[in-house]
């Protein structure tokens, strides 16, 4: 049986159609994803994130913990601040990525994936045997609301006061600070999965809903409107960023999918996962995760064989036409040989050969408007 948000009956009530999205009934999309994927672009869009999980991890070796636990370092990183990480197996491969925020000196909540909040829960349960740290699924209990586009500050603003209005304007992305909006106490983070500028809000299931009527209301007069899951991942893969399930898995490991840079070597805790990653700094893996570009109009989807010279050389992870480009965009694992920016390929559409040519990511980057 799959899992409701707190927010489900007003999904319904906006007409939204579902899907299953790890374990969860959510919003695929309210209108035409078209549509919506344009709205964050050019205004802002309110999504519903809570089949995302929350993990708290607090106690006096909460950073020791962490710094075995995932591969990033966390005794560097200020209170306020957020990181992005992977927890990887003894093997290096990639049990999920997540967004780490520091809270306090020593609390922090990891935010997983919805298809492995449950997993990422146990193991990071499993893996605090023999620290003095406590970790909390609070999963269950927390709604994560996002405000994502270019007016998603103003939105914002027009449910603050004075006060907490400062603290909306001088939030750093990938910081977070607790604000009241519209009479609700809310931790408020400058991260987003998008491309655009934007916000995470998170709060308790039983404040959802007042929350989420609250930023619509003030939506209302910047064009917010409304977005789902379908919107979200045309957004993301103009942006470059990895999806779990089609960038990421237990048999990617970081260097593989350029997130070489997010593993710390530094650090002096042994970390799960390091020994066989260190061996594998500063080396080339045989095969790189790259954007394609469409020379053509037909897109390039998920599982389809990259080739050259009718050899194949690698396989499309994520694949669509681009809404704001005008063209095909797609990322591919293929041998690293063949990774360098501006390397003609072919995708096989289903017994279709089409060009394809490999460019630097992010395929978008959003325009300065200050």
């Amino acid at each position: 049986m799959t899992k409701q948000t707190a927010l489900y009956a007003q999904h319904q009530e906006l007409g939204a159609a579902f899907t299953d999205f790890g374990g969860w009934q959510m919003p695929l999309k309210y209108r035409s994803e078209l549509e919506e994927h344009h709205t964050v672009r050019r205004a802002a869009g309110i999504f519903d994130l809570s089949h995302m999980g929350e993990v708290k991890v607090s106690g006096a070796q909460a950073v020791q913990f962490l710094n075995y636990a995932l591969v990033g370092n966390f005794a560097v990183m200020p209170v306020g601040k957020a990181k992005y990480s992977l927890i990887c197996t003894e093997d290096g491969g990639v049990i999920d990525d997540l967004i780490v925020y520091r809270l306090e000196e020593d609390e922090f909540l990891v935010v997983p994936n919805a298809s492995n909040s449950d997993t990422v829960a146990a193991e990071l349960q499993r893996r605090a045997a023999d620290f003095e740290v406590k970790v909390q699924d609070q999963s269950e209990d927390t709604a994560l609301i996002a405000v994502q586009g270019p007016n998603a500050e103003a939105i914002l603003l027009g449910m603050a006061g004075a006060a907490d209005a400062e603290a909306i304007t001088s939030l750093k992305y990938y910081a977070a600070v607790t604000v009241e909006l519209a009479g609700l106490t809310v931790l408020l983070a400058r991260t987003g999965y998008t491309g655009e500028d934007g916000f995470e809000l998170f709060i308790e299931n039983g404040q959802a809903l007042q929350l989420w009527k609250a930023v619509t209301e003030a939506g209302a007069e910047h064009g917010l409107a409304p977005c789902g899951l379908a919107s979200r991942d045309s957004l993301r893969l103009e942006a470059g960023m990895p999806l779990y399930g089609h960038e990421l898995g237990l048999d990617t490991n970081p260097f593989e999918a350029g997130l070489g840079g997010v593993v710390s070597f530094k650090k002096t805790e042994d970390f799960v996962g390091r020994a066989v990653l260190e061996p594998l700094k500063g080396g080339t893996p045989s095969r790189k995760l790259v954007g394609l570009r469409g020379s053509g109009r037909r897109s390039a989807r998920a599982g389809y064989g990259v080739v050259q010279d009718g050899r194949t050389v690698g396989t499309v992870t994520s694949g669509l036409p681009s809404p704001t480009l005008g063209y095909p965009v797609a990322l591919a694992y293929v041998n690293s040989e063949l990774s360098e920016p501006g390397t003609e390929l072919e995708v096989d559409l289903r017994g279709r050969p089409e060009g394809f040519t490999v460019v630097e990511l992010p395929f978008y980057k959003r325009p300065d408007r200050s």
